[in-house]
């Protein structure tokens, strides 16, 4: 395996709620009015990423893994999640406002549908004016309240908006109620996991004229009733030096905001490295090679990396490891 920089095919997903952002804003090679997901790097059956540059391009993720999981993968990562790729990297661009959901975690995941958990983050890369999203409770709810609400039609009164603009970050754990709301571009960070617990979609329809699925009774045990304020992710943003924003048990992200290169021994590291590009352009390098990256795309640098150089002359990248 030759371990230089990875690009990926991006994999494009049209949503009912999708628009044009992703390539009005992020270059996306798109027709769809209603393109709202595209997967920068995916393990996920049926989805599975493909190389586009360099020697190992039409190759698989899961081809890789499957031939060097401890080069690409950091040995610590195989040993902890196999030959699987833990996490899956999004943008989305929500036209309109998303369902109200939530996610199980890992054990529920595990006992229902044999998945992980999704324990997720979200940065806001473009947001209209008076843009919002839903996150948690504004107050804490009992199980029969909730239960009543949705019976009513009056779940969106105990919601609670968040308004945002452009480097707002969110952390969204397992059990949170959650929504992006219309007018959002985003980029989310996840465990490798599409299991989705949607309990109100506003009464939409979608192009054959019928409602969407609901899974209101596997909800009830997977959700926090409680009113907390542990979503939003206040982070340094100082310039040419790594700010960390987000550090849990499935993933750690930083925050670079660069105007002039930056050079990292990831020696110890025994993860791989991935960069997301939410503003400006770099050239990736490594031992190996390396990838030009701009708004809106994505590399992996795998994990036997020793030295990570980035040349920019203004770049912003959520750098992203296990």
């Amino acid at each position: 395996m030759n371990n230089y920089p990875l690009k990926f095919t991006p994999i494009l997903k049209e949503r009912l709620w999708g628009g044009t952002k992703l390539k009005d804003v992020l270059n996306k090679s798109i027709e769809s009015d209603i393109t709202g997901e595209s997967w920068e790097l995916s393990g996920v059956d049926g989805d599975i990423s493909m190389v586009e540059n360099g020697d190992m391009r039409g190759t698989s993720l899961q081809e890789l893994i499957q031939s060097n999981g401890e080069a690409l993968l950091g040995k610590s990562v195989v040993e902890r999640f196999g030959l699987d790729f833990p996490i899956l990297i999004k943008f989305i661009d929500a036209k309109q406002d998303l369902s109200i959901q939530l996610h199980p975690n890992d054990e529920l995941a595990k006992k229902r549908h044999n998945s992980f958990g999704k324990t997720e983050m979200w940065y806001v890369m473009d947001a209209d004016p008076g843009a919002k999203l839903i996150v948690g409770f504004n107050r804490d709810v009992e199980k029969e309240e909730y239960v009543k609400s949705l019976e009513e039609g009056t779940l969106e009164s105990l919601m609670n908006y968040e308004e945002v603009s452009e480097g707002d970050t969110f952390f969204i754990n397992t059990g949170k109620i959650h929504a992006i709301g219309a007018g959002v571009l985003l980029a989310e960070i996840q465990q490798t996991s599409d299991v989705t617990y949607r309990v109100f979609d506003f009464n939409r329809r979608d192009k054959n004229g019928n409602l969407r699925e609901l899974h209101t009774e596997l909800a009830l045990d997977a959700m926090d009733y409680a009113k907390k304020d542990d979503f939003k992710v206040n982070y340094s943003n100082e310039q040419n030096r790594v700010n960390e924003m987000v550090d849990c048990p499935y993933f750690k992200t930083n925050f670079l905001k660069l105007t002039n290169s930056l050079e990292q021994d990831v020696t110890n590291r025994d993860s791989f490295t991935i960069y997301m590009c939410v503003g400006g352009d770099a050239q990736i390098t490594n031992e190996s090679g390396s990838a030009h990256i701009k708004k809106g795309e994505t590399v992996l640098v795998p994990a036997t990396s020793n030295k990570i150089n980035i040349a920019t002359e203004g770049v912003k990248l959520l750098e992203v490891t296990i």
